[in-house]
């Protein structure tokens, strides 16, 4: 660095190189932030495990997830093989990100006014409490085997349907996003609560006592803004570890230390706001989330084998229609239903620009509840088995009728907001003024 630099700009200019190194691993970091990006990216996993499970090499594909790496590991239940592995551990990064993103509307976000958040919160619950009952409907009238799964078709894929919005959505009012971003968090955080309280098996709790310890390290770590990664990263794996040998499944441990990540940062310059340390670590996180951590998951849970399975049996089996109707039905109506209902008779309303057939589409769009819904699935019905291979039939089945729904809602709805958008650059007076057109009906 030459001597006539004054040390202020000297670091400006570290600053500067540190910015610019690496150009390449920094733009791919910045597309696979994108939505559409990470959206694609998990469609792809999930394409490439339905070809391999179902092509004359379908046996590798199934030897390859039930393959051990480290069989020495039973000391804390490690000994555990690939496909476990992307559940319990790759997800664990997954769920860090998403707790980043709660924390950030719980304490900055929409979720911070209750009035703001109060519809997106009760359509998250009647999106969760419909579905749920839909499913029990349908499998005690057919005896009531498949109980277990009744939370299976109440999640969200955040990723997918954000991802989905954004490929159609390019002029549909950014509130109808706020308000699909705010039901999907809520929805994630009841989902995380039904895996710890309903899917916990054999709980031992003397490791999820001691998963305090580094929890409570790493959280005082942060909160006094110290981001050593040789710090961090081991806390951060030995609570992992101690969550995951308590029984409780190890993705809680992801989101118990995203909670502890501070969100405000204070003001700078000219008042404004600082980005907080959650908003930073989420930006360097979920890179990695969404283009390794949750394609890689996708490709091990949705390798469903259909090449010798009964399709009538498949069609007709209770898990899978109450899975289905539960998606495409249950979560439609009941995010709708109770949206109106609050509207009709409290003081909550929508956004002004969002109008009911936008929500008609946003209902369709939560049913798309691809890596949750697998993840409860495998906890529920395990990942070999008749019932497993039927799970991920009906989840895919579900999830995709809901796309194309709601993707053939929202585009006559972007559709009708490109109309207005190219009308509104029109100076019918010719008063050098754009003439001003109201939002378009529902």
């Amino acid at each position: 660095m030459p001597d006539h630099i004054p040390r202020p700009e000297r670091r400006g200019v570290r600053r500067l190189f540190a910015r610019t190194s690496w150009p390449e691993a920094r733009f791919l970091a910045d597309v696979l932030r994108t939505e559409t990006v990470g959206g694609a990216l998990l469609l792809v996993g999930a394409v490439i495990a339905l070809v391999w499970a179902n092509s004359p090499a379908g046996d590798a594909y199934a030897e390859l997830g039930r393959w051990v790496p480290w069989p020495g590991g039973s000391t804390l239940h490690l000994d555990l093989d690939l496909a476990t592995w992307a559940a319990d551990g790759l997800l664990a990064v997954f769920f860090f990100v998403v707790g980043l993103e709660l924390k950030r509307e719980f304490v900055a976000g929409d979720l911070r006014d209750p009035r703001r958040a109060a519809l997106p919160v009760v359509a998250a619950v009647g999106g969760m409490a419909l579905p749920a009952l839909i499913y029990v409907g349908v499998n005690l009238a057919a005896g009531g085997e498949g109980l277990r799964g009744w939370a299976i078709p109440t999640a969200t894929d955040i990723a997918f349907a954000l991802a989905v919005l954004a490929v159609i959505g390019a002029y549909l009012p950014q509130g109808l996003r706020a308000f699909l971003l705010t039901l999907a968090v809520v929805d994630d955080l009841l989902a995380i609560t039904i895996i710890a309280v309903f899917y916990t098996d054999g709980f031992t709790p003397l490791p999820l006592l001691g998963a305090l310890l580094p929890i409570a390290l790493f959280g005082l770590l942060v909160q006094r803004r110290r981001t050593w990664w040789w710090a961090l990263v081991p806390l951060a794996l030995a609570a992992w570890a101690l969550v995951h040998s308590s029984g409780v499944h190890a993705t809680v441990a992801g989101v118990l230390l995203g909670f502890t990540v501070p969100v405000l940062a204070g003001r700078g310059p000219h008042g404004r706001a600082l980005p907080g340390l959650a908003e930073r670590l989420e930006h360097r996180w979920r890179p990695v989330s969404a283009g390794f951590a949750v394609p890689v998951f996708a490709f091990f849970a949705a390798g469903v084998s259909l090449r010798d399975a009964d399709l009538g049996a498949v069609l007709t089996d209770p898990i899978v229609l109450g899975i289905v109707l539960a998606l495409v039905v249950g979560k439609c109506v009941g995010i709708l239903g109770s949206t109106y209902l609050l509207a009709r008779f409290t003081r909550a309303r929508l956004d002004e620009e969002i109008t009911w057939s936008d929500l008609l589409g946003v209902s369709l769009l939560a049913g798309i509840g691809f890596t949750v819904s697998l993840l409860i699935g495998e906890l529920a019905f395990g990942v070999d088995g008749v019932e497993g291979a039927h799970v991920k039939a009906a989840v895919l089945a579900g999830s995709l009728t809901s796309a194309l729904l709601a993707t053939a809602v929202l585009t006559r709805r972007n559709a009708a907001y490109r109309a207005v958008a190219r009308r509104e650059q029109v100076d019918l007076d010719r008063d050098g003024v754009p003439d001003v057109y109201q939002r378009p009906d529902g």
